[in-house]
């Protein structure tokens, strides 16, 4: 299956799950996350703050800056690349480019997730044998992803059903460690150097 067939798969499929199950996966999901210390201990954080049908990242957020954690948020720059900048609170979010909600704090560059001590992204799906995500097609978190270092937890969130047993993949698909369910978390390949 090709990309695009396999996007509008996926986002019709996720437009038929009902808003309810929905949040209770995504509430899932960041409880299990939470629990774990390798989110925990990191101090720095890059996150986004999700729209539409994706997992909600909103409350994860909230948590993850309430337990004292920085995290950085993405801002859509003109040419499709993340810069980012630090979340301090709902109240500190607005509106940018299509809609997205950004920090309105001071740009850090878009070399400021090279710093973050875990990473976690969205996704359409995941290969639970390559790691290699499908996003949405702009290629923005893939020019993210290659800023960060090897050794870096990095995480997709996902539905159940979504890692997949092969993802198309092109020469710029960058592939992440985790996969983040509502039943759990799984491991797929380790990034390369």
């Amino acid at each position: 299956m090709d990309k695009l067939k396999l996007r509008s798969t996926i986002e019709a499929a996720r437009a038929s799950i009902p808003a309810d199950e929905r949040h209770a996966a995504s509430v899932r999901t960041r409880e299990t996350l939470l629990e774990q210390p390798w989110v925990q201990m990191a101090g720095l954080i890059a996150c986004y703050w999700s729209i539409g049908t994706e997992p909600a990242t909103h409350g994860l957020v909230f948590a993850l800056w309430k337990h004292g954690a920085t995290v950085i948020l993405p801002v859509l720059r003109d040419d499709d690349d993340l810069d980012w900048a630090v979340y301090d609170g709902p109240d500190t979010l607005a509106p940018g480019r299509f809609g997205l909600m950004e920090p309105v704090d001071t740009r850090r560059g878009v070399d400021a997730i090279r710093t973050a001590a875990l990473v976690i992204v969205p996704a359409l799906a995941v290969d639970r044998f390559t790691g290699v995500r499908l996003g949405r097609g702009g290629g923005s978190y893939d020019r993210a992803l290659a800023r960060v270092g090897p050794n870096v937890p990095t995480v997709a969130l996902l539905y159940e059903g979504e890692l997949l047993e092969g993802v198309p993949a092109e020469p710029h698909d960058l592939p992440v460690r985790y996969a983040a369910l509502p039943d759990g978390i799984t491991a797929v390949a380790p990034r390369s150097a």
